[in-house]
């Protein structure tokens, strides 16, 4: 009863005094006008094949829009934020464009339940990738492509973008610092001096590594709005496809290479290109966890690669590298593609795939997951306090990243994330094994899937199977679970602390 008390403020957020409740409401009507102004372009996509979810989309567009205008006229005054507001707006923000963006599955009729469209919606805006559709193919064309798009909007954080229509000084870099990770906090990058700019920069490298793989893949004979889905799905490391059997689908090398080359991309950190857009190439091979990054890829990828090899699961070590580098970059990137059906591989390969989905790329990526950063640093600590007790216990041993000394209250932030991870993870898959009648795998990696922001994942949830056979409880259980993975679990979860509803 106690937690339920301090609960309520929560969800009545308006009887909290310590809250903006005008710029709230303010930025929510933002939210819906820039959310229901976006579905012109599957309008648009379902005009040209002639197909029938023209008109719930359009409904959907101007029942969104107008509620986002009414809103944005009775708060028309902007105070600045406070940190409790920004990180109030990244936790529910993402919920209410999710619930919104599920109206045109609803009123199509091809998700008619309000828990199974805000799970695909939510998944989609997290860049999860899990799905419950049953049979991808069959829905109409304009769905699919709001489907995809909700992975180009979430990718770079639908927050950042609706940064951009808010005026300068509205307490905007604060709404950025709750959707960022603490690996973002940890590596104290940055592009601009002002946020609106910084988000410009982002958002201009984002949309151009799009550009470049739509082109590229319509080169391997996919077509612009498969190629589109894919890109978006890709580069945001997300994981929707339009087919059934996902990539593998095409069955096409030229298409999973290049695939696998723009996951990669999607998980380095983005001052990185804004770095070698300025012509700073050592800056590149100077950050430390950009070389662990390759070599998580380079190692799990050999590693999947040669299991395969060996065991003469494929013919020759070119297709067993084409396959096992596939899979490892797309689970390790979160992204969730699939190109074969790895749960038919040998134990050892699965094994490796299973650790992979622990990793996660860099920090200030589109990716989810625990984050290379924090490795570096808990490896780092964890050989500074060995040195320190067993072989120089006068000395002074500093974690370094980047060249530079890490402060030890950074090393504990890192610490703890991991270990929060590890516990929402073993608490969230008994959770599921209580609700749902299944294996203990498919309830560990439902979690693992949902947590990290990767969609399919081992037992039931595997790359040929879907989340539809979940009841509605366990959905939303998962549903908030990727939304705790997508904001990088702190941002989420502070909000249920009762310190954080006191003025």
């Amino acid at each position: 009863m106690r937690c339920l008390h301090f609960l309520a403020p929560g969800i009545f957020f308006w009887n909290c005094s310590a809250m903006n409740y005008r710029s709230i409401a303010n930025v929510f009507g933002v939210l819906f006008v820039v959310t229901g102004s976006s579905m012109i372009f599957p309008i648009i996509c379902s005009l040209l094949y002639g197909e029938d979810a023209v008109m719930p989309l359009a409904i959907s567009a101007l029942i969104v829009v107008a509620v986002g205008l009414i809103v944005k006229q009775i708060f028309r005054k902007n105070y600045d934020f406070s940190m409790k507001d920004g990180l109030f707006l990244a936790s529910f923000g993402w919920v209410m464009i999710s619930a919104v963006s599920a109206l045109p599955f609803m009123l199509s009729g091809v998700i008619p339940s309000f828990a199974d469209a805000f799970f695909e919606m939510m998944s989609g805006y997290t860049t999860t990738g899990a799905t419950i559709l049953t049979d991808i193919e069959t829905v109409p064309k304009g769905l699919l492509f709001w489907r995809s798009q909700t992975h180009l909007l979430g990718g770079m954080g639908f927050l950042t973008l609706t940064l951009l229509f808010l005026p300068h000084g509205m307490g905007g870099v604060r709404i950025f610092r709750a959707e960022s990770s603490p690996g973002q906090v940890i590596t104290g990058e940055k592009f601009k001096a002002r946020n609106k700019d910084t988000m410009i920069w982002l958002w201009s490298i984002y949309l151009v590594l799009n550009l470049l793989q739509t082109i590229l893949l319509m080169f391997g004979d996919m077509s612009l709005f498969d190629a589109l889905c894919h890109a978006f799905g890709t580069v945001s490391t997300s994981g929707y496809s339009t087919m059934n059997a996902s990539l593998g689908a095409y069955d096409s090398a030229y298409i999973d290479w290049v695939t696998i080359v723009f996951m990669f991309l999607g998980g380095v950190t983005f001052v990185l290109f804004y770095q070698l857009v300025k012509g700073d190439v050592r800056a590149v091979f100077g950050n430390t966890e950009f070389l662990w990054y390759v070599g998580f890829v380079v190692v799990f990828s050999l590693a999947v690669s040669l299991v395969l090899y060996l065991s003469g699961y494929y013919s020759g070590f070119a297709d067993s590298l084409r396959y096992g580098a596939f899979q490892v970059v797309s689970l390790l990137t979160t992204t969730g593609f699939t190109t074969a059906d790895y749960e038919l591989w040998p134990q050892a390969a699965m094994m490796f795939l299973f650790v992979v989905c622990f990793i996660g790329a860099c920090a200030g990526s589109t990716t989810s997951g625990i984050k290379v950063v924090h490795y570096v640093l808990i490896c780092k600590h964890m050989l500074a306090v060995i040195r320190k007790i067993f072989i120089q216990p006068m000395t002074v041993n500093s974690v370094r990243l980047n060249g530079r000394p890490v402060e030890s209250t950074v090393v504990d932030l890192a610490v703890c994330y991991f270990i929060v991870n590890i516990f929402m993870v073993l608490i969230g898959g008994c959770v599921v094994v209580l609700l749902e009648p299944v294996d203990y795998i498919t309830g560990l990696s439902s979690i693992v899937a949902t947590l990290m922001n990767i969609g399919p994942g081992f037992g039931a949830i595997g790359p040929s199977e879907n989340y539809a056979f979940f009841s509605d409880a366990t959905k939303w259980f998962l549903s908030w679970n990727m939304l705790v993975g997508r904001l990088e679990m702190f941002s989420a979860l502070v909000i249920f602390l009762p310190a954080f509803w006191k003025k």
